[in-house]
C-alpha cells in the first residue's frame, strides 16, 4: 500500500471529531468513576452551547453546565450534561469547550492533552502514562478510520447480516476510554486485521511437534475429525506432502492455526530456534477466508459460516491485557465448556429462557521450554502460540431468525441514530414489551446461574449474541467466550475433575457485583441512557421493566428465596467498581484471572435503580 494512502483517514476533520468524541467519553466515564468531580456553574457565555446553567443539582435526573479544571488550573473544560440513574453522565459532545482560565480563550480539544493536563487527578504514573497515551492515540486513529468509512444509518445496520453488524460497531467497550489500543499493530496491520476494516484473512497453519504441543477436546470431538472438517481432505493432503518433502511425518505433529500478525512479528523471530530444529514447521495459509471479530484475535469463517470460529494467540496489548493464549490454560477449556453445556441442558429454568452457549470444543497449544523455564505462570511469553475452535452459532439458527452481537444495542450512528431504537421501531412492539423480551432472554439466565449455582459470566456486549425473530425482537441469547470468562463462587457446587480451575474465592459482600457491575452498570446503564435520550423509553419505565423481569424470575423459583434475601438485588445501593481505574493503574495486566476480586477498584457506592421497587409482602 502507498504510505500516504495508509493514513488517508487521518484528516483534520476526522481527527477533530474523534477527539471530541473521546474527550466526551473520558469526561463521562472518569466522572462516573469519581476520578473527576465536575463543578456546576452558571452559563457565562464561554462557548458551552447550553442555556441550562441555572440548574446545578447533580442527583439523577438533573443537569446543567459543569466545569473541570486541569491539574494546574490553567485550563478548564466546560460542558452541558444530564445526570441519569447510576450516576451516568449524559454529555452533549458539541457543548464541550476547552478554554484558558486566564482569558477564556478557546483551545482545541485533544484527548491526549486532556490526559496529560489531568494526569495527577487521574493517577497516571510515569510508567503508565506514555503507554496510556499510545493507547489513546490508537483509539483516536481507529475512530478516525471509522469516520472515514461511508456512513451507514442505525436503521440500515439493524437490518444487516451478522458480520456486517460486527464490522459496523464503532465504540468497542462502552466503559474503557482507551478501548482500541492494539499496541503492536502498525497502520498496515490495522487495515488488515481490525474488525472495523472487515478485511478477509487467511490464517497461517503451523505443524507443532507433539513432544512440545498438546491438544484437548470435548467428549464428542477428536483431533483427526476436527482437522479434516476444518481444512478439507485436499488441503490436509497438501500439508502432508509438504511434511513428507522435508522428511517429516505429519502424524508426529499437531496442526495449529496462527494469526498472520503473530507469525510475521513473533513466531518467525522469537521461535526461530524451534523452527530451525523443525519442532515447528510453517505450512502456509489455509484456503478459508475469515473476518476478525470485535475481540481482535477471534475469527469468523466467512467461506463456510458453519465451520468453527478460530481464536488465536496475538501478542498485542489491548485494553489492559496482552491478547495471548496460554497453552496450559487452554488444556481445560473443552472440559469447562462441556460442563457448562450439560448444566444448561439439564436446568429447566435455563432451557425455558432459550439460553445456549457456543462451546469451545477443542484447544491446542505449544510450550516453548526455554520461555517456560525463564518465566512465571501468566507471563505473556507463555502465551504466544495456542488456538481454540469455538462452535459457530449459524448451524443452530432457526428459520427466519438472524444474529447480532449484543454490543449493537449500544450502537449509535454518525447522526445520533440508535440501533436499539431502530429494532424497537421495526418490531412494532411497545418499547417496554421489546425491552422485557430482551431482559427475559439475557438477564433471567444470568440471575438463575448466579442464584442457583454461584456461576457468573462476563456478559458484556461482545460476549453475547442475540437471536432476533422476524420482526427484530430478541428471542434468545447465545453466550460465548466461556472458559476464560466464567467463574463459580459457591464452594458447595460440585465441579468435575479438570474444571476446578473456574472455582474462585470471592468475598460474599462483593459477589453480587457480577450483576450490579457487569450487567447494570456496564451495560444497562448505557442502554437506558440511549433510549431515554431519544425519548423511546424514559428511565423510570426502563428500570421498572428491569424490576419486573427480576420479580418474574424470583416468583418462578421460590425455592431460592433465602438466596434472594442473602444477595439482595433491591438493596438501596451497591459498591461502584471502576474499570478505568484498573487500566489507569496498570495497563499491562489489569486483573489476575485466578483472583478477580483481588483487583477490584471500588469508589464509594451507587444508588440502586431497583431500590424501592421491591414488592410488598401480601
Amino acid at each position: 500500500m502507498n504510505p500516504r494512502d495508509a493514513v488517508r483517514h487521518l484528516t483534520p476533520d476526522t481527527w477533530d471529531r474523534a477527539n471530541r468524541h473521546l474527550v466526551r467519553k473520558a469526561i463521562a466515564e472518569f466522572s462516573h468513576e469519581r476520578l473527576l468531580t465536575p463543578q456546576p456553574v452558571a452559563d457565562t457565555g464561554t462557548g458551552t452551547g447550553t442555556e441550562t446553567g441555572a440548574e446545578t443539582e447533580t442527583e439523577a435526573g438533573t443537569g446543567g453546565t459543569f466545569a473541570i479544571p486541569s491539574d494546574d488550573g490553567t485550563v478548564q473544560y466546560h460542558f452541558a450534561a444530564q445526570i441519569l440513574a447510576l450516576d451516568h453522565w449524559q454529555i452533549d459532545a458539541e457543548s464541550i469547550a476547552r478554554v484558558r482560565a486566564e482569558d477564556s480563550r478557546a483551545l482545541p480539544l485533544d484527548a491526549a492533552e486532556f490526559c496529560t493536563e489531568l494526569r495527577g487527578t487521574l493517577g497516571l504514573s510515569d510508567q503508565v502514562l506514555p503507554v496510556y497515551l499510545e493507547e489513546i492515540s490508537s483509539t483516536l486513529a481507529s475512530t478516525a478510520y471509522k469516520l472515514s468509512k461511508p456512513p451507514m444509518s442505525a436503521a440500515e445496520v439493524a437490518r444487516a447480516d451478522f458480520q456486517r453488524i460486527e464490522s459496523e460497531m464503532t465504540e468497542g467497550h462502552p466503559t474503557f476510554v482507551a478501548g482500541s489500543g492494539r499496541i503492536g499493530f502498525g497502520v498496515d496491520d490495522f487495515r488488515q486485521y481490525a474488525p472495523e476494516a472487515a478485511h478477509p484473512v487467511r490464517l497461517i497453519w503451523v505443524a507443532a511437534h507433539r513432544d512440545h504441543a498438546a491438544f484437548s477436546a470435548s467428549a464428542d470431538t477428536d483431533y483427526e475429525s476436527l482437522i479434516r472438517a476444518e481444512l478439507g481432505a485436499e488441503l490436509l493432503g497438501l500439508f502432508g506432502a509438504v511434511m513428507t518433502g522435508l522428511g517429516l511425518d505429519l502424524d508426529d505433529y499437531l496442526l495449529i492455526p496462527v494469526h498472520p500478525w503473530q507469525w510475521w512479528n513473533k513466531l518467525a523471530v522469537t521461535f526461530a530456534g524451534d523452527i530451525a530444529r523443525q519442532r515447528l514447521v510453517c505450512l502456509g495459509p489455509g484456503d478459508d477466508e475469515y473476518v476478525p471479530q470485535q475481540s481482535i484475535r477471534t475469527f469468523f469463517n466467512a467461506t463456510d459460516p458453519a465451520r468453527h470460529y478460530v481464536k488465536t494467540a496475538l501478542s498485542v496489548l489491548n485494553m489492559g491485557f496482552m491478547r495471548g493464549l496460554s497453552a496450559a490454560y487452554m488444556e481445560a477449556t473443552p472440559a469447562i465448556n462441556d460442563w457448562l453445556a450439560a448444566l444448561i441442558a439439564d436446568d429447566a429454568v435455563l432451557k425455558r429462557t432459550g439460553l445456549s452457549v457456543i462451546r469451545e470444543r477443542a484447544a491446542v497449544g505449544y510450550r516453548h521450554r526455554q520461555f517456560e523455564a525463564a518465566t512465571e505462570k501468566g507471563s505473556p511469553y507463555r502465551k504466544m502460540l495456542a488456538a481454540l475452535w469455538r462452535e459457530s452459532p449459524v448451524p443452530a439458527l432457526e428459520p427466519g431468525r438472524r444474529l447480532a452481537t449484543m454490543a449493537s444495542l449500544l450502537h449509535v450512528d454518525r447522526d445520533g441514530g440508535s440501533l436499539a431504537a431502530a429494532l424497537i421501531e421495526q418490531s412494532g412492539l411497545a418499547p417496554e414489551v421489546w425491552l422485557r423480551r430482551y431482559l427475559d432472554a439475557y438477564l433471567t439466565p444470568l440471575l438463575h446461574c448466579f442464584y442457583a449455582y454461584g456461576l457468573v459470566f462476563m456478559p458484556h456486549g461482545e460476549n453475547v449474541i442475540l437471536v432476533l425473530d422476524e420482526v427484530g425482537a430478541v428471542e434468545r441469547v447465545v453466550f460465548k467466550d466461556i472458559a476464560e470468562e466464567i467463574a463459580v463462587m459457591d464452594a458447595a457446587v460440585p465441579l468435575p475433575a479438570g474444571v476446578e480451575r473456574i472455582r474462585v474465592d470471592v468475598p460474599e459482600d462483593v459477589r453480587l457485583l457480577s450483576i450490579f457491575t457487569d450487567v447494570f452498570d456496564c451495560f444497562l446503564r448505557y442502554l437506558n441512557a440511549i433510549l431515554a435520550g431519544r425519548e423511546v423509553l424514559d428511565q423510570e419505565a426502563f428500570w421498572a421493566t428491569v424490576a419486573e423481569c427480576v420479580h418474574a424470575y424470583q416468583d418462578s423459583t421460590p425455592e431460592l428465596a433465602e438466596r434472594f434475601e442473602r444477595f439482595d438485588l433491591f438493596a438501596p445501593r451497591f459498591a461502584l467498581s471502576c474499570l478505568n481505574r484498573l487500566q489507569l493503574r496498570n495497563n499491562q495486566q489489569m486483573v489476575d484471572l485466578a483472583d478477580p476480586a483481588g483487583a477490584l477498584q471500588l469508589a464509594g457506592t451507587l444508588d440502586n435503580p431497583l431500590a424501592g421497587r421491591r414488592r410488598l409482602a401480601g
